[in-house]
Formats: structure tokens, sequence, C-alpha cells
């Protein structure tokens, strides 16, 4: 497991970006809960965010791509409208302690 950020630099309701050994990836805490995808959209396999750190909607409560508008649910990144209906984001195996969040790539 490699160290990602700290559980503070990810607030909840909150989105952020990270390159890890080459791999870009982000995260997503909503209700105190952590989820971690490899930032690639799997219509046009392109990154996720509208600016840096940006991945969710304006409500907060789906990961929108930037590119075409497609919607993925934060819990487990099926997309749920747009181009890649029914298609999936790559998930990340995450864990946090109170050292921070942890990632397996």
């Amino acid at each position: 497991m490699k160290l990602l950020c700290t559980g503070i630099e990810l607030a909840d309701a909150s989105s952020r970006g990270f390159e890890l050994d080459g791999q870009k990836l982000f995260a997503v805490r909503r209700d105190s809960k952590v989820y971690v995808y490899i930032n690639r959209c799997p219509h046009r396999g392109v990154g996720l965010e509208w600016t840096p750190d940006q991945f969710l909607d304006p409500s907060n409560s789906l990961i929108q791509c930037a590119t075409h508008g497609a919607l993925f649910l934060i819990e487990d990144g099926e997309c749920v409208a747009g181009p890649c209906a029914g298609q999936s984001l790559t998930r990340v195996d995450c864990r946090e302690d109170a050292q921070g969040i942890w990632v397996s790539l």
C-alpha cells in the first residue's frame, strides 16, 4: 500500500486528483468514506476533471466527465448517464487510517 494523502487533505463531499508512480488517480470523499479511481473515462480514455481537483457534478453527488458529461456513481464508478452508460471507472483499492489514505496499485 502507498500513501496517497493525509485524511485532512480530502474534505467530505470533495474530490482531488493525484499522480502516483506515473498513474493518474482521483479520490472522492462522501459521507466520510473514501473512493479512489483511475482518472480515465471509459468512453474516450481521457482524464475526467473540469479543472484541477474538480471531478464532481455541481451537486457533488456524482462524478462527471468534463469531456462529454457522462455521470458516474461515486460508490462504485458505474456510468449512469452518457455515452458510456453501463461501463464503469476502474476502482483502486484503498483504506484509511490515522496516517492517511492508502492505495494498492
